[in-house]
Protein backbone atom coordinates (compact mmCIF):
# COMPACT_ATOMS: atom_id res chain seq x y z
CA UNK A 1 0.00 0.00 0.00
CA UNK A 2 0.80 3.43 -0.37
CA UNK A 3 1.19 5.79 2.12
CA UNK A 4 -1.95 7.99 0.82
CA UNK A 5 -3.86 4.24 0.60
CA UNK A 6 -2.96 3.67 4.31
CA UNK A 7 -4.03 6.90 5.43
CA UNK A 8 -7.17 6.57 3.84
CA UNK A 9 -8.35 3.05 5.57
CA UNK A 10 -7.34 4.05 8.63
CA UNK A 11 -9.63 6.41 8.33
CA UNK A 12 -12.01 4.67 7.50
CA UNK A 13 -11.41 2.05 9.82
CA UNK A 14 -11.18 4.64 12.99
CA UNK A 15 -14.38 6.36 11.64
CA UNK A 16 -17.89 6.30 13.16
CA UNK A 17 -19.72 4.70 16.42
CA UNK A 18 -20.03 6.46 19.55
CA UNK A 19 -16.30 6.93 19.87
CA UNK A 20 -14.31 7.60 17.03
CA UNK A 21 -10.73 7.60 16.69
CA UNK A 22 -8.11 10.25 15.12
CA UNK A 23 -5.68 10.33 12.66
CA UNK A 24 -3.18 12.72 12.05
CA UNK A 25 -1.08 13.49 9.81
CA UNK A 26 0.23 16.96 10.13
CA UNK A 27 4.31 17.57 9.78
CA UNK A 28 3.25 18.41 13.59
CA UNK A 29 2.07 15.61 14.68
CA UNK A 30 4.52 13.57 13.01
CA UNK A 31 6.96 14.68 14.37
CA UNK A 32 5.61 14.91 18.35
CA UNK A 33 3.68 11.66 18.50
CA UNK A 34 6.86 9.70 16.49
CA UNK A 35 9.45 9.92 18.67
CA UNK A 36 10.52 9.64 22.28
CA UNK A 37 13.41 11.95 24.56
CA UNK A 38 16.05 10.14 22.62
CA UNK A 39 18.02 12.23 19.91
CA UNK A 40 19.49 9.70 17.92
CA UNK A 41 16.57 8.47 15.93
CA UNK A 42 14.94 11.10 13.59
CA UNK A 43 11.06 9.68 13.63
CA UNK A 44 9.43 9.54 10.28
CA UNK A 45 5.67 8.13 10.87
CA UNK A 46 2.95 7.60 7.87
CA UNK A 47 0.44 8.53 10.17
CA UNK A 48 -0.80 8.62 14.13
CA UNK A 49 -3.70 6.75 14.74
CA UNK A 50 -5.20 7.67 18.17
CA UNK A 51 -7.96 5.05 19.32
CA UNK A 52 -10.34 5.28 21.97
CA UNK A 53 -11.00 1.54 22.51
CA UNK A 54 -9.44 -2.10 22.68
CA UNK A 55 -12.05 -2.81 19.72
CA UNK A 56 -10.36 -0.27 17.59
CA UNK A 57 -6.78 -1.15 18.69
CA UNK A 58 -7.78 -4.95 17.44
CA UNK A 59 -9.33 -3.60 14.20
CA UNK A 60 -6.02 -1.80 13.87
CA UNK A 61 -3.62 -4.79 14.27
CA UNK A 62 -5.70 -7.11 12.04
CA UNK A 63 -5.41 -4.35 9.24
CA UNK A 64 -1.98 -4.68 9.90
CA UNK A 65 -1.73 -8.18 9.63
CA UNK A 66 -3.41 -7.60 6.35
CA UNK A 67 -1.47 -5.25 4.68
CA UNK A 68 1.58 -5.78 5.84
CA UNK A 69 1.98 -2.52 8.04
CA UNK A 70 4.25 -1.84 10.68
CA UNK A 71 2.76 -0.50 14.00
CA UNK A 72 4.67 1.49 16.82
CA UNK A 73 3.05 2.28 20.01
CA UNK A 74 3.13 5.39 21.56
CA UNK A 75 2.65 6.36 25.56
CA UNK A 76 4.47 8.96 26.78
CA UNK A 77 7.16 9.07 24.92
CA UNK A 78 9.56 9.30 28.13
CA UNK A 79 11.10 6.67 27.04
CA UNK A 80 15.39 6.76 26.76
CA UNK A 81 16.38 3.34 24.26
CA UNK A 82 13.92 4.32 21.21
CA UNK A 83 11.47 2.23 21.81
CA UNK A 84 8.84 4.07 20.79
CA UNK A 85 10.16 5.66 18.08
CA UNK A 86 8.78 5.42 14.30
CA UNK A 87 12.08 6.02 12.22
CA UNK A 88 10.83 3.98 9.32
CA UNK A 89 7.19 4.98 7.66
CA UNK A 90 5.60 3.16 10.48
CA UNK A 91 1.82 3.74 12.00
CA UNK A 92 1.94 5.19 15.30
CA UNK A 93 -0.99 4.17 17.86
CA UNK A 94 -0.83 6.83 20.41
CA UNK A 95 -2.96 5.52 23.38
CA UNK A 96 -3.33 9.31 24.87
CA UNK A 97 -7.10 9.00 24.42
CA UNK A 98 -7.58 5.94 26.55
CA UNK A 99 -6.91 7.71 29.00
CA UNK A 100 -10.08 6.80 31.42
CA UNK A 101 -9.85 5.21 35.17
CA UNK A 102 -12.33 2.49 34.48
CA UNK A 103 -13.14 0.84 37.46
CA UNK A 104 -12.19 1.07 41.49
CA UNK A 105 -12.39 -1.67 43.79
CA UNK A 106 -11.57 -0.39 47.76
CA UNK A 107 -12.08 -4.47 48.95
CA UNK A 108 -9.29 -5.65 46.43
CA UNK A 109 -7.29 -2.52 46.67
CA UNK A 110 -7.34 -2.31 43.03
CA UNK A 111 -8.02 0.43 40.28
CA UNK A 112 -8.35 -0.60 36.65
CA UNK A 113 -7.18 1.94 33.94
CA UNK A 114 -6.54 2.28 29.60
CA UNK A 115 -3.27 2.23 28.99
CA UNK A 116 -3.01 5.90 28.39
CA UNK A 117 -3.73 7.10 32.18
CA UNK A 118 -1.02 8.96 32.99
CA UNK A 119 1.27 8.02 36.29
CA UNK A 120 0.27 11.21 38.11
CA UNK A 121 -3.00 10.59 37.42
CA UNK A 122 -3.52 7.16 38.93
CA UNK A 123 -1.22 8.38 42.05
CA UNK A 124 -3.96 11.06 42.53
CA UNK A 125 -6.71 8.94 42.01
CA UNK A 126 -5.23 6.58 44.51
CA UNK A 127 -4.44 9.23 47.16
CA UNK A 128 -8.34 10.79 46.93
CA UNK A 129 -9.29 7.22 47.63
CA UNK A 130 -7.02 7.07 50.81
CA UNK A 131 -4.42 4.56 48.74
CA UNK A 132 -1.17 4.59 47.35
CA UNK A 133 0.01 3.69 44.44
CA UNK A 134 3.92 3.92 45.07
CA UNK A 135 5.86 3.45 41.25
CA UNK A 136 7.09 6.31 40.91
CA UNK A 137 9.87 8.35 38.24
CA UNK A 138 10.81 12.16 37.53
CA UNK A 139 8.75 11.66 34.65
CA UNK A 140 5.30 10.93 36.46
CA UNK A 141 3.62 13.77 35.25
CA UNK A 142 3.41 12.90 31.23
CA UNK A 143 4.28 8.84 31.22
CA UNK A 144 1.86 6.55 30.92
CA UNK A 145 0.99 3.56 32.57
CA UNK A 146 0.37 1.16 29.26
CA UNK A 147 4.39 2.76 28.50
CA UNK A 148 5.13 2.49 31.80
CA UNK A 149 4.31 -1.92 31.92
CA UNK A 150 5.65 -2.36 28.20
CA UNK A 151 9.18 -1.34 30.11
CA UNK A 152 8.65 -2.68 33.51
CA UNK A 153 9.35 0.74 34.67
CA UNK A 154 10.92 0.86 38.38
CA UNK A 155 11.84 4.22 39.21
CA UNK A 156 12.82 5.61 42.93
CA UNK A 157 10.82 3.64 44.84
CA UNK A 158 12.05 -0.20 44.10
CA UNK A 159 13.84 -0.34 47.30
CA UNK A 160 10.79 -1.07 48.93
CA UNK A 161 7.96 -1.35 46.29
CA UNK A 162 9.39 -3.51 43.62
CA UNK A 163 9.10 -2.68 39.60
CA UNK A 164 5.62 -2.16 37.68
CA UNK A 165 4.98 -5.50 36.94
CA UNK A 166 5.02 -6.43 40.41
CA UNK A 167 1.70 -3.99 40.90
CA UNK A 168 -0.46 -5.91 38.08
CA UNK A 169 -3.18 -7.83 39.03
CA UNK A 170 -4.40 -8.60 35.18
CA UNK A 171 -3.86 -6.98 31.97
CA UNK A 172 -5.84 -6.74 28.87
CA UNK A 173 -4.19 -7.22 25.58
CA UNK A 174 -4.56 -7.04 22.11
CA UNK A 175 -2.06 -9.78 20.22
CA UNK A 176 0.13 -9.25 17.64
CA UNK A 177 -2.50 -11.52 15.66
CA UNK A 178 -5.26 -9.29 16.29
CA UNK A 179 -7.08 -11.48 19.44
CA UNK A 180 -8.30 -9.99 22.94
CA UNK A 181 -7.07 -11.55 25.63
CA UNK A 182 -8.08 -10.72 28.94
CA UNK A 183 -4.90 -12.18 31.50
CA UNK A 184 -4.90 -13.06 34.97
CA UNK A 185 -8.73 -11.37 35.93
CA UNK A 186 -7.06 -9.25 38.70
CA UNK A 187 -6.96 -12.65 40.59
CA UNK A 188 -4.61 -12.51 43.60
CA UNK A 189 -4.07 -16.40 43.19
CA UNK A 190 -4.54 -17.85 39.87
CA UNK A 191 -2.10 -21.31 39.30
CA UNK A 192 -3.23 -22.21 36.16
CA UNK A 193 -0.14 -22.22 33.86
CA UNK A 194 1.84 -19.99 32.38
CA UNK A 195 1.05 -16.67 33.57
CA UNK A 196 0.87 -14.37 30.03
CA UNK A 197 0.81 -11.25 31.71
CA UNK A 198 4.76 -11.12 32.39
CA UNK A 199 5.64 -11.84 29.08
CA UNK A 200 3.01 -8.90 27.90
CA UNK A 201 5.26 -6.74 30.81
CA UNK A 202 8.61 -5.08 29.60
CA UNK A 203 8.14 -6.69 26.05
CA UNK A 204 8.10 -3.05 24.72
CA UNK A 205 4.84 -3.50 22.77
CA UNK A 206 6.57 -6.53 20.33
CA UNK A 207 4.60 -8.98 21.15
CA UNK A 208 0.89 -6.66 21.32
CA UNK A 209 -0.42 -3.67 22.52
CA UNK A 210 -1.68 -3.63 26.61
CA UNK A 211 -5.25 -1.77 26.05
CA UNK A 212 -6.22 -1.75 29.87
CA UNK A 213 -4.49 -2.61 33.12
CA UNK A 214 -5.85 -3.62 36.74
CA UNK A 215 -3.13 -1.99 39.00
CA UNK A 216 -3.00 -2.79 43.03
CA UNK A 217 -2.81 -0.14 45.36
CA UNK A 218 -1.42 0.35 48.64
CA UNK A 219 -1.73 1.80 52.11
CA UNK A 220 -0.54 5.27 52.13
CA UNK A 221 3.52 5.62 53.76
CA UNK A 222 3.29 7.38 57.13
CA UNK A 223 5.82 10.87 57.44
CA UNK A 224 7.67 10.55 54.96
CA UNK A 225 10.74 12.22 55.98
CA UNK A 226 14.21 12.28 53.95
CA UNK A 227 18.21 12.71 54.58
CA UNK A 228 20.24 13.85 52.56
CA UNK A 229 24.23 12.85 53.22
CA UNK A 230 27.33 14.10 51.83
CA UNK A 231 29.55 11.33 51.48
CA UNK A 232 32.88 10.73 52.04
CA UNK A 233 33.63 8.35 49.42
CA UNK A 234 32.00 6.62 46.64
CA UNK A 235 32.24 3.08 48.76
CA UNK A 236 30.52 4.60 51.74
CA UNK A 237 27.39 4.22 49.67
CA UNK A 238 26.98 0.94 50.38
CA UNK A 239 28.16 1.36 54.27
CA UNK A 240 25.14 3.96 54.89
CA UNK A 241 22.90 1.36 53.34
CA UNK A 242 23.62 -1.62 55.52
CA UNK A 243 23.53 0.80 58.36
CA UNK A 244 20.43 2.36 57.85
CA UNK A 245 18.65 -1.08 56.65
CA UNK A 246 19.58 -2.84 59.47
CA UNK A 247 17.33 -0.75 61.95
CA UNK A 248 14.88 1.14 58.91
CA UNK A 249 12.82 -0.11 55.92
CA UNK A 250 13.92 2.54 53.46
CA UNK A 251 11.45 3.64 50.73
CA UNK A 252 14.03 5.44 48.84
CA UNK A 253 17.94 5.36 48.75
CA UNK A 254 19.33 7.92 45.77
CA UNK A 255 22.61 8.91 44.64
CA UNK A 256 24.45 11.51 43.13
CA UNK A 257 27.34 12.74 42.42
CA UNK A 258 29.16 16.51 43.16
CA UNK A 259 29.14 17.39 39.47
CA UNK A 260 25.42 16.46 38.93
CA UNK A 261 24.44 18.17 42.11
CA UNK A 262 26.42 21.48 40.42
CA UNK A 263 24.28 21.26 37.29
CA UNK A 264 21.02 21.14 39.52
CA UNK A 265 22.55 24.51 41.75
CA UNK A 266 23.69 26.31 38.30
CA UNK A 267 19.85 25.78 37.00
CA UNK A 268 18.05 27.31 39.40
CA UNK A 269 15.54 26.67 41.92
CA UNK A 270 16.98 24.64 44.25
CA UNK A 271 19.39 25.18 47.01
CA UNK A 272 22.25 23.26 48.67
CA UNK A 273 20.89 21.10 51.03
CA UNK A 274 24.06 22.20 53.49
CA UNK A 275 27.28 24.27 53.26
CA UNK A 276 29.97 21.27 52.73
CA UNK A 277 30.81 20.11 49.62
CA UNK A 278 31.33 16.21 49.14
CA UNK A 279 32.56 13.98 46.31
CA UNK A 280 29.13 12.35 46.13
CA UNK A 281 25.42 12.19 47.71
CA UNK A 282 23.04 9.83 49.40
CA UNK A 283 19.01 10.50 49.63
CA UNK A 284 17.49 8.32 51.59
CA UNK A 285 13.56 8.17 52.56
CA UNK A 286 11.70 6.30 54.61
CA UNK A 287 8.74 6.70 57.15
CA UNK A 288 9.13 7.98 60.49
CA UNK A 289 5.91 7.07 61.94
CA UNK A 290 7.46 7.74 65.72
CA UNK A 291 9.77 9.75 67.21
CA UNK A 292 11.49 6.68 67.87
CA UNK A 293 12.04 5.99 64.67
CA UNK A 294 13.46 9.67 64.20
CA UNK A 295 16.02 8.75 67.54
CA UNK A 296 17.09 6.19 65.20
CA UNK A 297 17.61 7.97 62.21
CA UNK A 298 19.77 10.71 64.26
CA UNK A 299 21.94 7.86 66.35
CA UNK A 300 22.39 5.88 62.54
CA UNK A 301 23.79 9.23 61.25
CA UNK A 302 26.00 9.93 64.27
CA UNK A 303 27.69 6.31 63.32
CA UNK A 304 27.73 7.13 60.04
CA UNK A 305 29.59 10.42 60.76
CA UNK A 306 32.25 9.25 63.34
CA UNK A 307 32.67 6.24 61.09
CA UNK A 308 33.90 9.04 58.79
CA UNK A 309 31.92 7.83 55.67
CA UNK A 310 29.50 11.18 56.12
CA UNK A 311 30.71 14.55 55.73
CA UNK A 312 27.20 16.09 56.77
CA UNK A 313 23.62 15.75 56.64
CA UNK A 314 19.96 17.39 56.50
CA UNK A 315 16.97 15.90 57.92
CA UNK A 316 13.71 17.17 56.41
CA UNK A 317 11.58 18.80 59.64
CA UNK A 318 8.34 18.93 57.32
CA UNK A 319 6.33 17.47 53.98
CA UNK A 320 7.85 20.51 52.11
CA UNK A 321 11.52 20.22 52.87
CA UNK A 322 11.25 16.79 51.83
CA UNK A 323 9.67 17.41 48.25
CA UNK A 324 12.33 20.35 48.05
CA UNK A 325 15.35 17.91 49.52
CA UNK A 326 13.65 15.67 46.53
CA UNK A 327 14.60 18.30 43.65
CA UNK A 328 18.10 17.79 44.12
CA UNK A 329 17.92 14.48 42.62
CA UNK A 330 14.73 15.14 40.31
CA UNK A 331 15.84 18.27 38.60
CA UNK A 332 19.13 16.72 37.29
CA UNK A 333 18.36 15.38 33.85
CA UNK A 334 16.26 18.36 33.78
CA UNK A 335 19.30 20.76 34.28
CA UNK A 336 21.82 18.83 32.03
CA UNK A 337 19.44 18.69 29.39
CA UNK A 338 20.69 21.33 27.15
CA UNK A 339 23.87 19.68 26.97
CA UNK A 340 22.48 16.97 24.74
CA UNK A 341 23.69 13.76 27.06
CA UNK A 342 24.46 10.73 25.97
CA UNK A 343 22.56 8.48 28.29
CA UNK A 344 23.44 4.48 29.80
CA UNK A 345 21.07 2.99 31.84
CA UNK A 346 22.56 0.22 33.43
CA UNK A 347 22.34 -1.96 36.54
CA UNK A 348 24.66 -4.74 38.65
CA UNK A 349 23.75 -6.17 42.25
CA UNK A 350 23.64 -3.27 44.63
CA UNK A 351 26.68 -4.88 46.53
CA UNK A 352 28.23 -4.49 43.18
CA UNK A 353 27.57 -0.93 42.56
CA UNK A 354 30.78 1.11 43.86
CA UNK A 355 33.54 -1.03 42.17
CA UNK A 356 31.58 -1.58 38.87
CA UNK A 357 31.08 2.76 38.66
CA UNK A 358 34.95 3.16 39.37
CA UNK A 359 35.59 0.67 36.44
CA UNK A 360 33.03 2.35 34.24
CA UNK A 361 34.19 5.95 35.35
CA UNK A 362 37.95 5.41 35.01
CA UNK A 363 37.45 3.87 31.51
CA UNK A 364 35.21 6.79 29.95
CA UNK A 365 37.49 9.41 31.42
CA UNK A 366 40.94 7.49 30.33
CA UNK A 367 39.65 7.77 26.84
CA UNK A 368 37.97 11.19 26.43
CA UNK A 369 39.76 13.41 29.28
CA UNK A 370 37.30 16.23 28.10
CA UNK A 371 34.17 14.88 28.21
CA UNK A 372 32.10 15.68 31.25
CA UNK A 373 30.37 12.69 32.74
CA UNK A 374 27.30 12.66 34.92
CA UNK A 375 26.18 9.83 37.71
CA UNK A 376 23.34 9.36 39.23
CA UNK A 377 20.83 6.53 40.28
CA UNK A 378 18.63 4.28 42.31
CA UNK A 379 21.93 3.10 44.15
CA UNK A 380 19.37 0.92 46.38
CA UNK A 381 18.20 -1.34 43.87
CA UNK A 382 22.18 -1.10 42.06
CA UNK A 383 20.47 1.19 38.89
CA UNK A 384 23.16 3.84 37.60
CA UNK A 385 22.53 6.70 35.30
CA UNK A 386 25.85 7.27 33.10
CA UNK A 387 25.55 10.52 31.45
CA UNK A 388 28.12 11.94 29.32
CA UNK A 389 27.85 15.78 28.23
CA UNK A 390 28.03 16.58 24.85
CA UNK A 391 31.09 19.50 24.21
CA UNK A 392 28.99 22.89 23.03
CA UNK A 393 32.06 23.10 20.51
CA UNK A 394 30.77 19.41 18.94
CA UNK A 395 28.42 18.46 16.69
CA UNK A 396 25.81 16.38 17.79
CA UNK A 397 26.40 13.77 15.33
CA UNK A 398 30.29 13.25 16.04
CA UNK A 399 29.42 13.16 19.90
CA UNK A 400 27.06 10.49 19.47
CA UNK A 401 29.65 8.72 17.18
CA UNK A 402 32.73 9.11 19.81
CA UNK A 403 30.15 7.75 22.34
CA UNK A 404 29.10 4.27 20.32
CA UNK A 405 33.03 3.72 20.99
CA UNK A 406 32.09 4.63 24.48
CA UNK A 407 29.33 1.95 24.58
CA UNK A 408 31.56 -1.21 23.79
CA UNK A 409 33.59 -0.94 27.47
CA UNK A 410 31.08 -0.16 29.41
CA UNK A 411 28.93 -2.73 28.28
CA UNK A 412 32.14 -5.39 28.43
CA UNK A 413 32.18 -4.38 32.45
CA UNK A 414 28.94 -4.85 32.18
CA UNK A 415 29.11 -8.63 31.12
CA UNK A 416 31.90 -9.03 33.63
CA UNK A 417 29.84 -8.08 36.46
CA UNK A 418 26.52 -9.88 35.21
CA UNK A 419 24.49 -6.72 34.80
CA UNK A 420 22.27 -5.21 33.17
CA UNK A 421 22.67 -3.06 29.72
CA UNK A 422 19.03 -1.79 30.77
CA UNK A 423 17.28 -1.41 33.52
CA UNK A 424 14.69 0.62 33.38
CA UNK A 425 14.26 1.58 29.80
CA UNK A 426 13.96 -1.34 27.79
CA UNK A 427 15.64 -2.48 24.66
CA UNK A 428 14.46 -0.44 21.97
CA UNK A 429 16.97 0.51 19.25
CA UNK A 430 19.45 1.70 21.42
CA UNK A 431 20.39 -1.48 23.27
CA UNK A 432 19.92 -3.91 20.67
CA UNK A 433 23.35 -3.99 19.21
CA UNK A 434 24.08 -5.00 23.19
CA UNK A 435 21.54 -7.32 24.02
CA UNK A 436 23.89 -9.90 24.01
CA UNK A 437 26.28 -8.45 26.90
CA UNK A 438 23.16 -9.34 29.26
CA UNK A 439 21.30 -12.43 27.35
CA UNK A 440 23.14 -15.38 26.30
CA UNK A 441 22.48 -16.57 22.77
CA UNK A 442 20.31 -19.10 24.02
CA UNK A 443 18.07 -16.86 25.75
CA UNK A 444 18.04 -14.62 22.82
CA UNK A 445 16.98 -17.47 20.74
CA UNK A 446 13.90 -18.31 22.92
CA UNK A 447 12.53 -14.18 22.92
CA UNK A 448 12.71 -14.83 19.44
CA UNK A 449 10.80 -17.90 19.18
CA UNK A 450 7.82 -16.15 21.61
CA UNK A 451 7.84 -13.00 19.41
CA UNK A 452 7.06 -15.74 16.35
CA UNK A 453 4.24 -16.97 18.61
CA UNK A 454 2.25 -14.00 19.25
CA UNK A 455 3.58 -11.82 16.09
CA UNK A 456 3.82 -14.21 13.06
CA UNK A 457 3.92 -11.38 10.70
CA UNK A 458 6.28 -9.21 12.26
CA UNK A 459 3.91 -6.29 12.60
CA UNK A 460 4.31 -4.71 16.10
CA UNK A 461 6.97 -2.55 17.20
CA UNK A 462 9.15 -4.69 14.41
CA UNK A 463 13.12 -3.33 14.77
CA UNK A 464 12.98 -3.01 18.89
CA UNK A 465 14.48 -5.57 20.87
CA UNK A 466 15.83 -7.39 17.87
CA UNK A 467 15.73 -7.34 14.56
Amino acid sequence: MTPEQIVASLKALMEGGQSPGKVLTDAADLENYGKDWTKIYPPKPVAIVLPKTTEQVQALVKFANENQVALVPSGGRTGLSAGAVAANGEVVVAFDNMNQILDFSASDRTVKCQAGVVTEQLQNYAEDNGLYYPVDFASAGSSQLGGNLSTNAGGIKVIRYGMSRDWVAGLKVVTGKGDILDLNKDLAKNNTGYDLRHLFIGAEGTLGFITEATMKLSRKPDNLTVLVLGLNDLTNTMDVLQTFQKQIDLTAYEFFSHQAMGHVLAHGQVQAPFETEAPYYALLEFEAVSDQVMDDAMALFEQCVENGWVLDGVISQSETQAQNLWQLRERISESIAPRTPYKNDISVVVSKVPGFLQEIDAVVTEHYPDFEIIWFGHIGDGNLHLNILKPEDMAKEDFFEKCQQVNKWVFEIVERYQGSVSAEHGVGMTKKPYLEYTRSASEIAYLRGIKQVFDPNGVMNPGKIFD
